[in-house]
């Protein structure tokens, strides 16, 4: 297994670069992505917005760099859901259904990384190498 010790990473890349591609996008898009937050009726869309894009900028940063990602994944796992289900809930409409699935499945991915963490090519990965070195000698 080795040799597969990098796909953890892989797997990080491929799902935190797009959050953080999301988190950019929204970034340059301010009035357009509260007013979608809003058309939905959540409340307080300026401050959803600033959640989102910590979330998704923040959070894709800490899953490529491999640092503290139980937590950044776990909560990222919370808010795909979480768009999923008010943003994408009319299943009338097959686009909506498929991105809601895509966003399940975002949040399964991502609970896998909560679970197993970031892996050899980490921060975190580096940091719990260190301490072990430390305590063994």
């Amino acid at each position: 297994m080795e040799r597969y010790k990098f796909l953890p990473l892989l797997g990080r890349i491929l799902l935190g670069a797009p959050f953080v591609l999301s988190g950019l996008s929204k970034l340059g898009a301010y009035a357009a992505t509260v007013g979608y937050i809003g058309a939905a009726g959540l409340p307080l869309p300026s401050l959803a917005f600033v959640v989102a894009v910590v979330i998704e900028l923040g959070g894709g940063l800490l899953l490529l760099t491999g640092y503290r990602v139980r937590f950044a994944s776990l909560v990222m796992a919370v808010f795909s859901l979480a768009t999923a289900v008010f943003f994408h809930h009319n299943f009338a409409d097959q686009n909506q259904m498929i991105h809601f699935l895509k966003n399940v499945m975002m949040a399964g991915g991502l609970l896998q990384i909560t679970y197993f963490g970031a892996g050899a090519f980490s921060l975190d990965g580096r940091a719990s190498a260190r301490v072990g070195s430390l305590t063994a000698g």
